[in-house]
């Protein structure tokens, strides 16, 4: 049932997630799939409105660890509203069949398979959704 979703794409993404902490984030947001448990703590640093560091603690499925592998890999530099369409294009993915993100975040399309399993779709959007409310915590602080 989900051996084409669990594919080598998704589980190398996930291996290559790394845990931490930052010692003093501008921010920091939790975000939680009530659904399936999987949980997402993410830490951040701006400098001139864009983000400059990263870290992340993440207890989710692969497909949970793979977006937000896909995350870390790529927000370094990003801004606000890049990470608004980044969160929104992949909603609009899973949820409505739309088409994946484009620019840095072009990975997440290895995850439109998961718009088949709506179960899912929490998981795969947990990175993305603490990214956009640090940022914005960030940003109010500014």
């Amino acid at each position: 049932m989900f051996g084409d979703l669990y594919n080598t794409d998704i589980l190398t993404l996930a291996a290559a997630l790394k845990d931490g902490r930052l010692d003093k984030p501008c921010a920091s947001a939790r975000a939680v799939s009530k659904l399936c448990g999987s949980e997402l703590e993410i830490d951040l640093n701006m400098e001139s409105g864009v983000v400059s560091k990263i870290a992340l603690r993440v207890k989710a499925c692969a497909l949970g660890q793979a977006s937000a592998a896909i995350l870390q890999e790529a927000i370094i530099g990003a801004n606000g509203d890049e990470i608004s369409r980044a969160h929104d294009a992949l909603e609009v993915m899973l949820k409505s069949n739309g088409a994946p993100p484009e620019g840095r975040f072009e990975k997440l399309a290895l995850l439109q398979g998961v718009a088949a399993y709506p179960a899912r779709h929490t998981s795969t959007l947990l990175a993305f959704k603490a990214a956009h409310d640090a940022v914005k915590a960030c940003e109010a602080k500014s």
